[in-house]
């Protein structure tokens, strides 16, 4: 690498790298972008839902040639014991709009078609390039990165880290803490490809449309996590995920959870006839709002999931990346055209143009729910049993009538710490939930 000063580093070409990168060179700055992966999107793991809303801030136009799979018009949320779940979904035409609200995608297409996108705007890309450290004045600013390339460094005004949730060049600069096992989810995915027929008839789909399927319940084996199914054009991405604590505690194994799921009686009949040609394991950032790091200082910033920018509750993750990307890049642009340098006092004006967004609205509306889930475990083992239970008792038809059917739903909650626990749980999660 050839030593030479950019006006800004980017580390990571996923989403948030990439919006960072993309918004500060269409606004004329020299931009750098570093990706350790042999492409972008290499790295890169994810369901994987793109919401429109984010990419369009930055690229009004990304429908025109962007890789997407299948916009979604219909939403199933799925309680799950060991062979039922209880489901609510939500499907509507409406969604069946002209620019459509959120779409399957496959990631390493999508980060290649973006990252394409970043170079057309005059940033400079090099990848299979890991950056080893981070460079630092007398003062202890922040000047630039040294690189495993040689040792080659480069120097700019600001660094800004996309680098994801475990990433190593801010732990060992000390920008921010390591990661808490308890902090960050290990999710394990597989793509099933089948016919496109054969999908849209599964999941009475036509056309582009596509389905999302969010689970919850025993196919955790009582550890904090979710499971989840998205159609794409010709495949069906399928995986589970847990938090990381949780699996040090428990003999089950990533895959042993995910090959359960698939034997799943609800989910078995999806896949059927399907064939497997990829499977990849995951870290996703968990612990919210509270786990978050400091995320600007002399010098740098930190973006999307480096910074815990995750919305569990929602499942939501890119949209925030892009748009944790895009707000960084816009203060560095507003701060040069001010020539103002990047230093912590003024980085500041990150932190409260981000309070403005719905991401840390959300992120703070949902503080609390990490911690409710990951410390009560009846969520993921208890609840979901006595849910399914008691839809049977109420759905079987079989000559006892339905006030006797109600007395036997209630006994089966009859043990008191249950139904006082059920309910104190209840009044938690609604408290949390405001």
């Amino acid at each position: 690498m050839i030593e030479e000063r950019f006006d800004a580093i980017v580390v990571g070409a996923g989403p948030s790298g990439n919006a960072a990168a993309y918004t500060m060179a269409k606004e004329g700055l020299r931009v750098l972008q570093l990706e350790r992966g042999e492409y972008p999107g290499s790295k890169n793991v994810q369901g994987a839902i793109l919401y429109a809303d984010a990419l369009e801030k930055i690229i009004p136009d990304f429908r025109e040639d962007a890789p997407l799979e299948r916009h979604v018009i219909e939403q199933r949320l799925w309680t799950m014991d060991n062979g039922s779940h209880v489901g609510m979904h939500y499907r509507s035409d409406d969604f069946n709009e002209e620019r459509p609200n959120r779409y399957t995608i496959i990631r390493a297409q999508f980060d290649r078609w973006f990252s394409g996108k970043v170079r057309e705007a005059g940033a400079v890309l090099l990848c299979e390039t890991t950056v080893t450290e981070l460079l630092r004045d007398t003062a202890g600013r922040v000047i630039g990165v040294r690189t495993d390339r040689g040792g080659g460094t480069a120097f700019a005004d600001i660094v800004i880290l996309g680098e994801g949730v475990n990433g190593l060049v801010g732990q060992r600069a000390g920008l921010r803490p390591e990661l808490k096992p308890d902090t960050v989810a290990l999710a394990v995915k597989e793509m099933h490809f089948l016919p496109r027929e054969t999908i849209e008839a599964r999941f009475n789909l036509k056309g582009n449309e596509g389905v999302v399927i969010e689970a919850m319940g025993t196919i955790t084996d009582g550890m904090t996590g979710t499971g989840f199914i998205y159609t794409n054009q010709e495949s069906i991405s399928i995986g589970i995920g847990c938090i990381v604590s949780d699996f040090t505690e428990s003999s089950c194994t990533p895959y042993g959870l995910l090959e359960a799921f698939k034997r799943h009686p609800s989910v078995q009949p999806l896949l059927e006839g399907s064939e497997c040609k990829e499977y990849v394991a995951h870290l996703i950032p968990e612990g919210g709002y509270n786990a978050m790091p400091q995320l600007y200082g002399d010098g740098w910033i930190v973006v999307g999931d480096a910074g815990q920018f995750v919305n569990a509750v929602h499942r939501e993750g890119s949209n925030l990346a892009m748009t944790t990307g895009r707000v960084a890049a816009e203060t560095v642009v507003w701060l040069k055209r001010r020539r103002e340098e990047l230093s912590k006092a003024n980085l500041a004006e990150y932190q409260r143009r981000l309070e403005e967004t719905f991401v840390m609205k959300d992120m703070k509306k949902y503080r609390k729910i990490p911690s409710l889930l990951h410390h009560n475990r009846q969520f993921f083992n208890l609840y979901p049993k006595l849910l399914s239970g008691a839809a049977q008792t109420w759905f079987r038809v079989d000559g006892i009538d339905k006030r006797t059917k109600e007395k036997q739903i209630f006994q089966s909650f009859r043990a008191g710490r249950k139904l006082t626990g059920l309910i104190g749980d209840a009044f938690k999660l609604a408290r949390s939930w405001r």
